[in-house]
C-alpha cells in the first residue's frame, strides 16, 4: 500500500544488501578466552598467538604461571640469604626453568614470526630484553619481565571473558529444552530439532527457543534480552513471539516459523560476535603505528647500548646493553593493543545492554562525528498504530466503500492499509479480490468482485485522471482515496501518533550538537510539517518516495555532512545503506534491518539514537584515555631508563601497571549508566 505516508513495501533480494562499510577493515575477531596465548591483544596484525587449543581446562593455562612465580621469589629469597649451595649453574637451573615456563611460548612464537617477515613485534621485544638480561646476569628480573608479561595477558584475558559473559548473558539465553507437540504427545527435544510448523508449548517462567507464532489468545513476555526493556509486552493469537522472550502469564502454545539457527536472536549473537572484527579507525591507526613504532624502538636501543662507546671515555658495555633493555622493557606496546580493542568491545557490550547493536567498533567512532541526524517519520518519531478517523462516500453507502478498500489493501501489510482492514471487521471477506498491483508512492489497484478499484493518495488519483475535489488535499491527517469504476467513490481518513519519547529525543540530540535534524516521509506534507512544528525538528520533508529520500541523503553528503539516517530497516534499505551510519529502528526479526543497518537499534525508542551517540563518545573517550596514558608513562620511563635512573624493575612494573590501569580503564565502561540519557 503506498498511499501519502511511509511505506513498508518489501525489499527486493536486490535490496536486501550488506552496506558496503561493514565490510571494511576486516579484522581478526575479538579473542576468545583460553591460555594467554590465545587471547593475544585483540586485533592487531602483529599478534600471532597460535592455534591452540580453545576448548581445554582455562584454569590449567595459570599453573605455569603459578610455577614461575614461586620459582622466581624462591630464587631471588635465596639470593638474598647468600645460600651456600645455590651455585652459579643451580641458579642459571632455577631462574631458566622459570623462565621457559613463561617465556618459552613467546620466544617460539617471535622466531616462528621471523621466518613469516614479521619481525618487530612485541614478542620480539619481550624475548630480546629478556635474553639479555639472562646475557648479563640479571637471571631474576629476566624472568620477572616475562613473569609480569603473562600476568598481564592473564588480565586481559579475564577482561575479554567478562565482556563476553556480559554480553551473552544477557542475549545467549537461549533455553537448550523445548517441549513439541506432536500427535497430542509433549515431547522434549533440543531446539536443533524443531521444524518449522511444529507447536512448542512454554511454560510461566520459561524462555521462549524460537520465533514463531502465538496460537494461545494472549500472553506478556519479558523483552529484556532483546530490547533492553524489562517493560511486559502483550501480544495477542497471531503476533510474532520471539525468541528469548520470557513467558510471564500462563502455558501458551506457538507455532514455530524460523529454524533454530534462523531466528532472531541467532542472528543478534551473531552480529555481536563479529562487531569486534570490523576495526575503528583508532585501532587500525594503533595498528599501522606498533609496526612503524616497534622497529624505531628496537635500532634506538641498539643505538643506546653501542653508541656511547664513542662519546663516553669510561663505556661499560654490560651497563649500556642494560639500559638498552630497560629501554625495550618499557617501549613494549602491550597496554596500547590490549586496551583500545578492549575499549570498543567494552562498548559493544553496553550498547548491547541497551538494545542497540553495533556492527562493528568503526561504527562507535563514526556516530560520534554525525552532524546531521536524518529520520523517518512512521514506526520512527509516530507509533505507526493507524486507526481510521473519518469516512466520505459520494454515490454510494460508507459500508460497501469501506469493504470494498478493505478487501484491496488485505493484499498490503503497510501500517495504513491495515488500519483499513482492522476498522472493515468480516465485511470484505465474501469478496474476491485480483490483479492486484502495487504503484510505488501512490497506491494500490486491483479487481474487487469484477469492480476495477484504486486505493492511495491524490498522486494515484492524478496518475489515473481521477477527478476529485482539490481542497481534499488540504486534509491534514493521512487519506486513503478510493475510486471505483474510474470514478471517485469517497477517501477515508487515518491519523497516526508521535512516540512519547519522541519531543526528548529531539531535545537531546540538538544538545548533543546535532546542527541538523531533518525527516522524510512519504506522508503528505501538511501532516509532516505539523509533525516537524511539535517535534521542533529543524527541516522536514513530505510526499517523498524512496528514491526522493535517497537523494535528499545524497544532497546532505555532497555538503560535506556526515549523515546517520534513521528508519524502520525494510522500505527504508537503501537511504540505510548509502548513510555514513544507518540505524534501524524497531528492527526486531527484520532480515533487511540485520543486513543493511550499521546499527540496529531493538525496541521502537527514538530516544535510543541519543544513547548510542553518548555510548559512542564514552567509548572514544576512554580508548584516548588510554592511549594518552601509555605513551604519557612509557616516555617517561624510557628517558629515565636512557639516563640510567630506572632500572628493569621499574620498566616492568610501569609496563605491566600501565597495561593494567588501561584495562581496567577499558572494562570502565560496562559499569556506566546509560538509561539517565535515554
Amino acid at each position: 500500500m503506498n498511499q501519502e505516508t511511509d511505506k513498508n513495501e518489501q525489499v527486493p533480494k536486490a535490496m536486501e544488501i550488506t552496506s558496503p562499510r561493514t565490510a571494511e577493515q576486516p579484522g581478526p575477531q575479538i579473542p576468545k578466552t583460553g591460555t594467554q596465548y590465545e587471547a593475544g591483544h585483540g586485533p592487531n596484525d602483529g599478534h600471532d598467538h597460535g592455534d591452540d587449543d580453545h576448548d581445554h581446562d582455562e584454569t590449567a593455562s595459570y599453573v605455569p604461571t603459578i610455577i614461575s612465580l614461586v620459582l622466581l621469589l624462591g630464587g631471588i629469597l635465596l639470593d638474598y640469604l647468600d645460600v651456600p649451595w645455590f651455585t652459579t649453574y643451580v641458579r642459571l637451573a632455577v631462574y631458566g626453568i622459570a623462565y621457559l615456563l613463561v617465556g618459552g611460548k613467546v620466544v617460539w612464537h617471535a622466531l616462528r614470526n621471523i621466518t613469516k617477515g614479521n619481525v618487530f613485534n612485541e614478542f620480539f621485544l619481550m624475548s630480546m630484553a629478556t635474553i639479555g638480561a639472562f646475557y648479563i646476569g640479571e637471571y631474576a628480573e629476566g624472568v620477572a619481565v616475562m613473569l609480569f608479561y603473562v600476568i598481564g595477558e592473564h588480565f586481559q584475558e579475564a577482561a575479554v571473558a567478562r565482556s563476553r559473559k556480559s554480553i551473552k548473558d544477557l542475549i545467549d539465553n537461549r533455553p537448550e529444552i523445548v517441549t513439541v507437540l506432536r500427535n497430542g504427545q509433549a515431547t522434549e527435544v533440543k531446539p536443533q530439532q524443531v521444524s518449522i510448523g511444529d507447536t512448542i508449548q512454554v511454560k510461566a517462567g520459561e524462555k521462549v527457543a524460537l520465533d514463531g507464532e502465538l496460537l494461545s489468545e494472549q500472553s506478556s513476555f519479558n523483552t529484556a534480552a532483546l530490547t533492553g526493556e524489562s517493560k511486559p509486552d502483550t501480544k495477542s493469537k497471531g503476533e510474532t513471539v520471539l525468541a528469548g522472550m520470557i513467558n510471564l502469564d500462563k502455558v501458551i502454545d506457538i507455532k514455530v516459523t524460523s529454524a533454530y539457527e534462523d531466528s532472531a536472536l541467532s542472528k543478534i549473537l551473531k552480529l555481536v560476535e563479529d562487531a569486534g572484527s570490523r576495526k575503528a579507525k583508532t585501532q587500525q591507526f594503533i595498528t599501522r603505528f606498533a609496526k612503524i613504532y616497534t622497529p624505531i624502538v628496537v635500532f634506538a636501543a641498539l643505538g643506546l647500548a653501542l653508541l656511547p662507546y664513542f662519546f663516553v671515555a669510561d663505556y661499560v658495555f654490560n651497563d649500556w646493553l642494560y639500559r638498552a633493555l630497560i629501554f625495550l622493557v618499557i617501549s613494549c606496546p602491550c597496554a596500547l593493543v590490549i586496551s583500545v580493542p578492549l575499549g570498543y568491545f567494552g562498548g559493544i557490550g553496553a550498547a548491547s545492554r541497551n538494545g542497540i547493536l553495533f556492527k562493528g567498533s568503526n561504527f562507535l567512532d563514526l556516530i560520534t562525528t554525525v552532524d546531521t541526524i536524518v529520520m523517518d517519520k512512521t514506526g520512527t518519531l509516530t507509533e505507526g498504530v493507524f486507526k481510521v478517523q473519518g469516512i466520505k462516500t459520494y454515490g454510494l453507502q460508507e459500508t460497501e466503500l469501506v469493504a470494498l478498500t478493505a478487501a484491496l489493501e488485505s493484499k498490503s501489510s503497510h501500517p495504513v492499509a491495515q488500519a483499513v482492514v482492522q476498522h472493515a471487521g468480516d465485511s470484505y471477506k465474501h469478496l474476491t479480490v485480483s490483479d492486484v498491483e502495487e504503484i510505488s508512492g501512490h497506491g494500490l489497484k486491483g479487481m474487487v468482485d469484477g469492480k476495477s478499484v484504486l486505493a492511495g493518495n491524490g498522486k494515484m488519483m492524478r496518475k489515473f485522471h481521477i477527478s476529485y475535489d482539490p481542497e481534499i488535499d488540504a486534509i491534514v491527517d493521512t487519506i486513503v482515496m478510493v475510486a471505483i469504476e474510474n470514478q471517485f467513490a469517497g477517501y477515508i481518513t487515518i491519523a497516526d501518533k508521535i512516540k512519547t519519547d519522541a519531543p526528548e529525543t529531539v531535545r537531546q540530540l540538538h544538545a548533543l550538537g546535532i546542527t541538523n535534524i531533518t525527516m522524510l516521509s512519504g506522508d503528505k506534507d501538511s501532516i509532516v510539517q505539523q509533525v516537524a512544528a511539535s517535534l521542533k525538528i529543524d527541516k522536514a520533508y513530505g510526499g517523498l518516495l524512496p528514491q526522493d529520500k535517497v537523494s535528499k541523503v545524497e544532497e546532505l553528503k555532497q555538503q560535506g555532512r556526515t549523515v546517520a539516517f534513521v528508519g524502520d530497516g525494510i522500505n527504508d534499505a537503501p537511504v540505510i545503506t548509502l548513510a555514513d551510519v544507518g540505524l534501524a529502528m524497531g528492527a526486531m526479526g527484520s532480515d533487511a534491518a540485520i543486513e543493511t543497518a550499521d546499527v540496529v537499534i531493538q525496541n521502537d525508542q527514538p530516544s535510543k539514537i541519543a544513547t548510542a551517540i553518548h555510548i559512542g563518545k564514552a567509548t572514544k573517550q576512554i580508548v584516548w584515555q588510554n592511549i594518552g596514558l601509555a605513551f604519557g608513562v612509557k616516555l617517561l620511563v624510557m628517558a629515565f631508563g636512557a639516563f640510567g635512573v630506572a632500572t628493569m624493575w621499574e620498566a616492568v612494573f610501569a609496563d605491566v601497571g600501565v597495561a593494567f590501569l588501561a584495562i581496567l580503564n577499558a572494562i570502565r565502561i560496562q559499569r556506566m549508566d546509560f538509561g539517565k540519557k535515554d
